[in-house]
């Protein structure tokens, strides 16, 4: 792990931890204030500060984390793994949300309507 005195460039150290896959969505998420540091909207060459409290929003998913290590290299995940530790009511949110997603989930129809089913949807649509 590099370590440096000055710390380490926000998008360069979101890429590092493995959170976005290249440095340009790590910069479009700053940007777009998916990304918070200490509580505050941070530019993107923020210097990343080892204890800094980070909440990173990806997708659907928030994680809240707490900055243990600095790197600017992309390594395997679970050096990667290394560099941030998640709170725990972080992950039980983030598998909670994942659970309701996976209960509320749409059931996919089976192929192509058949003739009774597209007569069905046709009274449907215009209420007959």
């Amino acid at each position: 792990m590099n370590e440096e005195s000055a710390g380490v460039r926000l998008d360069k150290w979101l890429w590092a931890a493995r959170f976005f896959r290249t440095r340009s969505l790590a910069r479009t998420a700053i940007e777009a204030g998916h990304v918070r540091y200490d509580e505050q909207r941070p530019k993107v060459s923020k210097n990343v500060q080892v204890g800094a409290q980070l909440r990173i929003r990806r997708g659907q998913e928030d994680f809240e984390i707490t900055v243990l290590a600095l790197s600017d290299q992309r390594r395997g995940a679970p050096e990667a793994q290394r560099l941030y530790q998640e709170h725990a009511d972080s992950v039980e949110r983030r598998e909670q949300a994942r659970l309701e997603r996976r209960a509320n989930r749409m059931p996919q129809p089976d192929g192509r309507p058949d003739r009774r089913d597209r007569r069905a949807l046709r009274r449907f649509k215009t209420g007959d």
